[in-house]
């Protein structure tokens, strides 16, 4: 009995001893990382309290306040975006009639060049035309002259006043000097070109007025003679030479439009410019001569073109 009593006596000692060092133990220990959270919410807590003292960020729009959607800001964002859609639908708009404006240019530009290139192609059918007919013309036709240059021809009718004199006698088939209008003498047998010569040395003689009856006459009763050409030509020269620069004029641009492949088209330009110049109109003259060198370019005759080139300098043509 007495030893148990001790035994009791050590082991609350012991136990008294013990529970201290583990109360400071347990107090010792590091907090768990819920504690660890849960002090930092409190943390973050208290200073959400001290920077947004009406709430936290999340609660508001970025305005402490105003709330993150309201009715205005909806009815704001409404009209900026019919406003955009209006923008919009007014852009396709414009784009559409911008597309319109340009293929309607488009078209205008195809049909100009359509236009242009039908014309290129008329000139040069006429030029065609005319390198075809020239080299008949120099091997059939001789050139036209002021002077006279052949000896009697057969004619109906002599001539009557102010005979021109002859350098030397020459026959009817010979090539005449340079200066433009030219007594042809075809064969006996062929009648138009007898009437075409009676006209010419009518006109050569200065009756002018006879020689221009005799070869309108001549023109309606040989249509297709290949002296057509040149007798409506002479006609206009036998006006111009008797004054009357108007009915010239006239005529000279008549015999061109007419048959611009004829023989004497390219000298009723030039003395249609001659007869602009007669009635006092030196531009509209340099646009007959610039027409000449458009249409026949090189083929003018040298003659002619030394012509036309002191034409151009009495006009003041550029």
């Amino acid at each position: 009995m007495k030893l148990i009593r001790p035994i009791i006596v050590l082991a609350a000692t012991t136990a008294i001893a013990v529970a201290p060092a583990s109360t400071a133990l347990a107090q010792r220990q590091p907090p768990t990382p819920e504690q660890r959270i849960q002090r930092l919410e409190r943390q973050v807590d208290e200073m959400q309290r001290r920077v947004f003292p009406k709430g936290r960020p999340a609660d508001t729009a970025g305005y402490s306040d105003d709330p993150a959607a309201t009715q205005s800001s909806v009815m704001s964002l409404d009209q900026r975006l019919d406003a955009l859609e209006r923008q919009l639908t007014d852009m396709l708009r414009q784009t559409e009639d911008n597309g319109n404006r340009l293929r309607s240019v488009e078209n205008s530009v195809g049909e100009l060049r359509n236009a242009e290139d039908q014309r290129i192609q008329a000139l040069e059918q006429r030029m065609t035309a005319a390198e075809a007919a020239a080299p008949a013309a120099a091997d059939a036709a001789p050139a036209e002259t002021t002077v006279s240059t052949t000896t009697a021809p057969k004619t109906t009718t002599p001539p009557k006043t102010k005979p021109k004199p002859t350098t030397a006698p020459k026959t009817a088939e010979a090539t005449t000097t340079p200066a433009g209008d030219e007594a042809a003498a075809g064969p006996v047998t062929d009648p138009g070109e007898d009437a075409y010569s009676q006209g010419f040395h009518q006109w050569e003689a200065g009756d002018y007025d006879q020689a221009i009856g005799t070869l309108r006459d001549f023109v309606k009763a040989y249509p297709k003679h290949k002296r057509v050409s040149y007798a409506n030509n002479l006609i206009g020269r036998a006006q111009l030479d008797k004054g009357d620069a108007r009915g010239a004029a006239e005529t000279l641009l008549s015999n061109y439009r007419n048959n611009p492949g004829g023989d004497r088209a390219p000298d009723s330009l030039f003395y249609l410019g001659q007869a602009l110049m007669k009635l006092g109109q030196p531009g509209q003259a340099c646009k007959a001569y610039s027409e000449l060198d458009a249409v026949y370019g090189a083929k003018i005759r040298p003659d002619l073109k030394k012509l036309e080139t002191d034409a151009k300098s009495q006009a003041n043509c550029s």
